[in-house]
């Protein structure tokens, strides 16, 4: 993402291109990580353009000042999906028929792995400073296994520094850190769409920053853009975590990696309130300086079980004739459902996406993501092979009940993206090579 300053965002629009201002008064819902669902008569905050969005956006509960009812909107507004499938969670043995989530852009098939790693002996260690407060930047021994671990898998020509490295509870947090000390209130980054939806708020809930994203259509979703090199490094923050990696979503780790010491300071300012406890810190470094396990036990377990993942899905997605892109890393696929809309419109695409849900399985759609073209579902499928079977059943179930009313669409073109200039965060999600699986969605 690059920024862009106050003057050059006042365009009050969220993104670039014909589709941005139609989806904001849709009621498009999503179950993860949607930001644009509302009620058709409820107002949306001008959040998406430039001031104060508080000084117009009355709150509805008394016990709420405005920036507290725009925080209560964007819940409201956007966990839907995800609190209904919470509340009918699938079990195989206590709740057979509650909802299979593929929407969530998790890895759970390596679950057995990390217990036995986590619960060995050395992890279990408690000293003195682990219950004490913190540099807040995190532990130099952290810091210092961060460095070395990314240095290794990043193929870095120069070892990295420890004193580069910021530690936080997550990418979401980070997110929301790096919009708060970098942009001014009211300015925004520029963002290649589709993204994740939930950055929206992750920018915009503490630094009252925007998004303005350009689009990347069918032809330009086919080929994600490379780096020769990067720009200023005084501009370049790289971000990495370990959910995706390392399928441990629920520990909340994450890592800022900046040679601006002014925005490594900034950051580390915030941590105070986004820090990690000492006893993970801990076993955070025992994990990533164990690199036997990574590489002999860990990833190629973890590739073995993801590509037999996505050979089963893409393989149903091929037999129903349901065209779908996917790339050499990651957890899931972006399957073409545009032939199953009556009409190609967002509102249809919501409609879709309910009929999944009303039949117990929770997808992603595209509206979500700020795709630009109506149709486009994420579809996880890094799960366990008895939930998946279940869960592609159900799609099949949906699909197989609704009538095709448009041709199969082209197949994609690869076109370059044009590169952009500014501040620069980079997202190493995943990093490591086991998510190449031959073909898994990015």
């Amino acid at each position: 993402m690059s920024t862009l300053s106050k003057k050059e965002s006042r365009a009050p629009t969220t993104c670039l291109g014909p589709a941005s201002t139609q989806g904001l008064n849709t009621n498009c819902r999503d179950g993860l990580e949607g930001d644009c669902a509302r009620k058709p008569d409820q107002k949306l905050p001008e959040l998406y353009g430039v001031g104060d969005p508080t000084a117009t956006f009355s709150s509805d509960s008394s016990h709420l000042s405005s920036r507290g009812s725009i925080i209560k909107w964007f819940w409201d507004s956007a966990e839907e999906g995800y609190r209904t499938y919470h509340m009918d969670e699938y079990d195989e043995d206590k709740n057979p028929n509650g909802i299979i989530n593929l929407g969530t852009s998790e890895n759970k098939l390596c679950f057995d792995l990390l217990s036995r790693r986590l619960s060995q002996s050395d992890m279990l260690q408690v000293k003195p400073s682990l219950l004490q407060y913190p540099d807040w930047r995190g532990h130099l021994f952290l810091r210092e296994e961060v460095a070395r671990f990314l240095s290794v898998y990043c193929r870095s020509p120069a070892p990295l520094k420890p004193e580069n490295v910021v530690v936080l509870n997550g990418c979401a947090s980070l997110f929301s850190a790096l919009a708060t000390v970098l942009c001014e209130v009211g300015e925004a980054f520029l963002i290649p769409a589709p993204y994740y939806g939930a950055i929206t708020q992750h920018v915009y809930l503490y630094g009252n920053v925007r998004l303005v994203c350009v689009y990347l259509d069918s032809e330009t979703l086919c080929e994600a853009p490379g780096m020769q090199r990067l720009p200023d490094p005084q501009r370049t923050h790289v971000m990495w975590a370990t959910s995706k990696d390392f399928g441990m979503s629920g520990l909340r780790f994450g890592t800022l990696y900046t040679e601006n010491r002014d925005v490594a300071t900034a950051v580390a300012s915030l941590c105070r309130y986004h820090g990690l406890s000492g006893l993970v810190q801990y076993q955070m470094a025992q994990l990533l300086q164990d690199r036997d396990w990574v590489d002999q036990v860990y990833l190629p377990e973890n590739h073995a079980r993801l590509k037999a993942a996505h050979t089963y899905v893409s393989g149903e997605l091929r037999a129903l004739g349901i065209p779908f892109l996917s790339r050499g890393a990651g957890f899931f696929i972006w399957a073409d459902l545009r032939k199953y809309l009556p009409e190609a419109t967002f509102e249809a695409e919501t409609l879709l996406w309910r009929r999944f849900l009303d039949n117990k399985v929770l997808l992603s759609f595209g509206k979500a993501f700020q795709c630009k073209e109506p149709g486009w579902f994420r579809l996880v499928f890094s799960d366990k092979a008895h939930r998946l079977r279940l869960g592609m059943q159900r799609v099949r179930q949906v699909l197989e009940a609704t009538s095709q009313v448009a041709e199969d669409p082209p197949s994609c073109q690869t076109q370059e993206p044009r590169a952009s200039t500014g501040e620069l965060v980079v997202t190493l999600w995943p990093l490591l090579p086991a998510g190449g699986v031959g073909g898994c969605g990015d």
